[in-house]
This record gives structure tokens, C-alpha cells and sequence, in this order.
């Protein structure tokens, strides 16, 4: 399972859409967070995956929700992916964040094992 890809199209900042071919479980995290949907994005973890936000390192869905509650609960935010590198159950992410009308170029590095993310890293 760690080697399915999505064939999820994703915007490019300002420009044309592009066909993305991040691993299925980054893909879904990436569509729950732009719908808003917190549990959907909880749910893309492995039960003991580790989360690493700028070196604020949180392990376990438990954990991970109670990060996510932060990030993902009040104003909308959005994911705008504009370039991505995935090899077999890596993939790094370059994307435009924004929440609550301002946002960041932020870079994030995934570990795909048994069809779930088992390891995000978060940098700006």
C-alpha cells in the first residue's frame, strides 16, 4: 500500500492545475485540511506517527489531534501545493498555508508506511 499515489490535481499558486502524484494518504490529508475537516486529517496518521512542527515534536493520533486542534479549528485554512518530490513512501511538499488571511511558504516532508503517514516534518 505505501506505494499508491493519488491522482488528486491540486492548484498551483497563480497558475495552471497540475496533476499530483503524492502518496494517497498525504494527498487526503492535504484535501481534508483545505475542507476543514480536522478528523479526516487525524485519520491519514498511523496510530504512533510522529508529527514535527519546526521542532515542536508531538507522537501518537492523540497527540497529533490535540496539535491539530491549533492549527485546523476556527479560521479556514488552506494548503496551496506549487511542487512536490515523491519517491516510494517519501514525499516533500512545497505549499503556500494560509490562515485567517495570512500566510507562508512552508515545506513538508512525509514517510508513508501501510497506506498511512507515519512521520510529517513541518519547516518554514
Amino acid at each position: 500500500m505505501s506505494g499508491e499515489t493519488a491522482a488528486l490535481r491540486l492548484p498551483k499558486a497563480k497558475g495552471p492545475i497540475m496533476t499530483s502524484s503524492l502518496p494517497e494518504p498525504v494527498a487526503r490529508l492535504i484535501a481534508a485540511a483545505n475542507a476543514g475537516d480536522a478528523e479526516a486529517c487525524i485519520e491519514t496518521f498511523a496510530v504512533d506517527a510522529t508529527v514535527n512542527d519546526r521542532g515542536r515534536v508531538v507522537t501518537g493520533r492523540d497527540a497529533i489531534r490535540a496539535w491539530a486542534d491549533g492549527h485546523l479549528r476556527g479560521a479556514a485554512v488552506t494548503v496551496d501545493v506549487t511542487a512536490e518530490i515523491t519517491t516510494r513512501e517519501h514525499a516533500t511538499v512545497t505549499a503556500t498555508v494560509g490562515r485567517g488571511g495570512a500566510s507562508a511558504r512552508v515545506y513538508l516532508s512525509f514517510t508513508v508506511a501501510d497506506g498511512l503517514i507515519s512521520d510529517m516534518t513541518i519547516t518554514i
